[in-house]
């Protein structure tokens, strides 16, 4: 393509304000390249995420400020299939075994690796899961409060023309903001919802501390 006498040249995906943007409009690399960068951040603490010198809740403290702003950069935009929270998930998970060290066996008396259930038990902070819903939610509230003119707000009102490809149609970023307001019990149009800037905040509450098994 050429504008002002300049080409552009036509490529699969490109960084954007630290952000890979790719053709197909799949998040999929986005996330792999962000908990890339959490693995390099967690490999660069990890003797003092292990040490016994400092408390657990000093290391969770460096865990959600050194890497987990890392992790969950530009997350409001993310478009999570279970596939991609699970992969999420993972990824904490083994951050926080880390933390929380092991546990001896009641029956065998072995040492071994906490259950995901017993971290969820320690772990009593919303999960990187459920701060990825609750920044997506307060990321549309922001949207529906911006004017008619600005690009975001046509972008997801927008109805772009022609039909969706046959088969199973794509997930969509509007599917995980409506899948979010039924965990919590807010039906309705999301636009109209976040009108209600005291009713929006109380429902990115409960999806930050909603506990889903």
């Amino acid at each position: 393509m050429k504008t002002d006498n300049s080409s552009i040249e036509r490529v699969e995906e490109f960084k954007y304000l630290g952000t890979t943007l790719a053709n197909q409009n799949s998040i999929q690399e986005e996330i792999k390249s962000r908990l890339k960068s959490g693995n390099a951040c967690y490999y660069s603490v990890q003797n003092l995420l292990s040490s016994r010198l400092l408390s657990k809740n000093l290391k969770i403290k460096m865990y959600r400020t050194i890497i987990l702003p890392v992790v969950l950069y530009g997350c409001g935009t993310w478009l999570l299939t279970l596939r991609e929270e699970r992969r999420l998930r993972v990824f904490e998970n083994r951050l926080l075994r880390r933390v929380f060290g092991s546990k001896r066996d009641e029956v065998t008396g072995e040492w071994r690796k906490l259950h995901n259930e017993e971290l969820r038990d320690l772990y009593s902070i919303p999960t990187i899961v459920q701060v990825v819903k609750s920044r997506r939610m307060r990321w549309a509230g922001h949207v529906a409060h911006m004017g008619e003119g600005r690009g975001v707000h046509r972008v997801l009102v927008g109805k772009p023309e022609g039909k969706r490809p046959l088969g199973i149609p794509s997930h969509r970023w509007e599917d995980n903001i409506k899948m979010g307001l039924q965990e919590v019990g807010g039906g309705g149009d999301c636009m109209e919802l976040a009108q209600d800037r005291d009713r929006w905040r109380a429902l990115v509450n409960t999806v930050m501390n909603l506990r889903v098994p």
